[in-house]
């Protein structure tokens, strides 16, 4: 009987179901209080995209975060988060039947994030985050509105959440 229930103590830990609270698996340590987040570079030929994505990170981590954020690349700070924006492609998604022109198109941007330590030490890093966008297009001049900047900027508010998420949570 002993031995019965020496086992089921021992092996109880093990039956854990995997979950784990909010915050627990965090990639940043806990002595960062202090983030810099220099603008994002680009390899893209596109006006303005790594501006949208580097604002976007650092509303969404003055939003959800503790952390002291500074919007520049700081030897004062406890950890860096740089960003890449790697690719920026518009393709056209679908077409008027009528006139033959492209009525709605689909951005499509990958960056890539590295999140380091002050020494140096990489707490966590992304080399592909791809996300997409439609947005439609206008064949009236007298009202036209150049929609792809608002979808871009919809593209950084969402790469923004999934990236403080990801970086917060682990998921």
């Amino acid at each position: 009987m002993r031995l019965c229930t020496l086992t089921l103590l021992l092996l109880l830990p093990l039956a854990g179901c995997g979950y784990h609270t909010a915050g627990s698996a965090t990639h940043i340590p806990g002595n960062v209080s202090t983030l810099a987040v220099p603008i994002f570079a680009t390899h893209a030929q596109t006006f303005h995209t790594e501006m949208a994505f580097t604002q976007a990170t650092i509303r969404e981590l003055n939003t959800r975060t503790r952390y002291r954020i500074l919007n520049t690349d700081s030897p004062d700070a406890d950890a860096t988060l740089r960003g890449t924006i790697l690719t920026q492609t518009v393709a056209p998604l679908t077409y008027d039947a009528t006139s033959g022109e492209s009525s709605s198109y689909l951005v499509t941007i990958t960056a890539k994030v590295l999140l380091t330590a002050h020494d140096g030490r990489i707490l966590y890093r992304n080399d592909a985050v791809t996300f997409h966008e439609q947005y439609q297009s206008t064949q009236d001049l007298n009202g036209f509105i150049q929609e792809d900047t608002a979808a871009v900027n919809r593209v950084s508010r969402d790469f923004a959440q999934a990236l403080v998420s990801d970086i917060l949570e682990s998921f």
